[in-house]
């Protein structure tokens, strides 16, 4: 097994401890579309800490989980839901929308015109800032 596969092994076996602590928080949801009845999966909100957190991780279902790792394939409609998600009290739920809107708005004014509205903690800001680079 190569050094690669081994260390997204070891990250997805990591990740996949906070399973049961996602489930409480999320009621069975998805964190950002509010899907009920889906398959949810962890997913990582960026950068990543040298060891996974559960601070930095989400539960979301499988579309929006594609579309935030496939961005040529994102499609701008399917993200509305983003003017709730975007006011989520988790802090990783509220970086994992404003990061898309951040890659929408350069075609969607309705993107744009919600991170006009959004409000930051510093620490919120900071984050959002080191996901970017």
């Amino acid at each position: 097994m190569s050094k690669g596969h081994e260390k997204h092994h070891e990250r997805h076996v990591g990740l996949s401890k906070f399973g049961k602590d996602l489930v409480r928080r999320s009621g069975s949801h998805c964190e950002l579309c509010n899907k009920h009845g889906v398959k949810l999966v962890v997913h990582e909100v960026p950068p990543s800490p040298p060891e996974p957190e559960l601070e930095h991780c989400i539960f979301i279902c499988e579309g929006c989980d594609h579309q935030l790792r496939q961005p040529k394939r994102t499609q701008p409609d399917y993200w509305h839901f983003l003017a709730t998600s975007m006011w989520s009290t988790i802090p990783a739920v509220k970086i994992s929308s404003l990061l898309m809107l951040h890659r929408l708005c350069e075609t969607e004014p309705w993107a744009a015109e919600l991170l006009d509205e959004v409000y930051l903690t510093p620490e919120e800001q900071a984050w959002l800032r080191a996901a970017r680079r």
